[in-house]
């Protein structure tokens, strides 16, 4: 069914059990497995943003929240690439790079919001974050050597303490706010509203379930970025996106007419 179609229809929840995120990644890895040659355009696209953010960091600290919203801009639309491949893969249908690209163009407005919604909260995140450097470290903001000197100095438990409060607000605001809005919006055209709504919905009823989700992309992410050149990150940027469609498939039941689907930890 076209997702025009299914525009204005009620969204439904389900339940999931709490190993239905390994459901997930097994599924994701068998979506990047039979795209291959898509799965690695969108990871060496990952790649190569994480490591211009790497670069900018060590050369001009300065310039990095300016770097990390150009991501945030251009992240959203590498993962609706992703979201449109497996569903083109749980359709019976050969996956295409072009159609990959360009597959975002009808949900432009709703998506341009999201990103908005996004880029602001990443400012007022690191305006947070400078306030807690402030608060600290009164001698004024400390260089990129200071500044990794500072997080993994165990004498800073306060500043610690602090700065992961602050960082964990902002990403479960963001990690709720997301993830299952673009999918959704994807699938059936929903407004950025109502897809950030129903991502929280989504959160709130399935808590137990969403922060194991959570723990795994960051474990796998952080993984990624912590070995030299980041690059299993051209392995796990489009693992983690391809996942993300069947965490949507499972939470949301299909619309009015849709089959629904059983392999993806319902």
């Amino acid at each position: 069914m076209a997702a025009s179609s299914t525009v204005g229809a009620a969204i439904h929840l389900r339940p999931v059990s709490l190993a239905a995120p390994l459901h997930w990644l097994a599924a994701g890895w068998r979506d990047m497995q039979r795209a291959w040659s898509v799965s690695l355009f969108y990871g060496l696209c990952f790649w190569a943003m994480a490591l211009v953010l790497g670069w900018v960091f060590n050369a001009s600290p300065q310039y990095t929240m300016s770097i990390a919203s150009g991501c945030l801009l251009v992240g959203p639309f590498l993962a609706m690439g992703l979201y449109d491949t497996s569903r083109r893969l749980e359709q019976g249908l050969q996956p295409d790079l072009g159609q990959s690209i360009t597959c975002w163009d009808k949900q432009l407005g709703s998506m341009g919001m999201l990103v908005f919604v996004l880029i602001v909260l990443e400012l007022l995140w690191g305006r947070a974050s400078l306030v807690v450097f402030a608060v600290f470290f009164n001698t004024g903001m400390p260089s990129t050597t200071g500044v990794l000197q500072a997080v993994f100095n165990p004498e800073n438990w306060q500043f610690l303490l602090a700065y992961a409060v602050v960082g964990g607000v902002f990403a479960a605001v963001v990690f709720g706010s997301t993830v299952v809005a673009l999918p959704l919006m994807l699938d059936r055209g929903t407004d950025a509203l109502t897809a950030a709504i129903t991502s929280f919905r989504v959160v709130f009823s399935q808590t137990g379930v969403m922060l194991l989700w959570a723990v795994l992309i960051v474990t796998l992410v952080a993984g990624a970025l912590v070995v030299p050149w980041q690059l299993p990150l051209i392995v796990v940027g489009p693992w983690l996106g391809c996942a993300t469609w069947h965490a949507y498939r499972a939470c949301i039941a299909p619309a009015t007419g849709l089959s629904a689907t059983s392999e993806d930890g319902c």
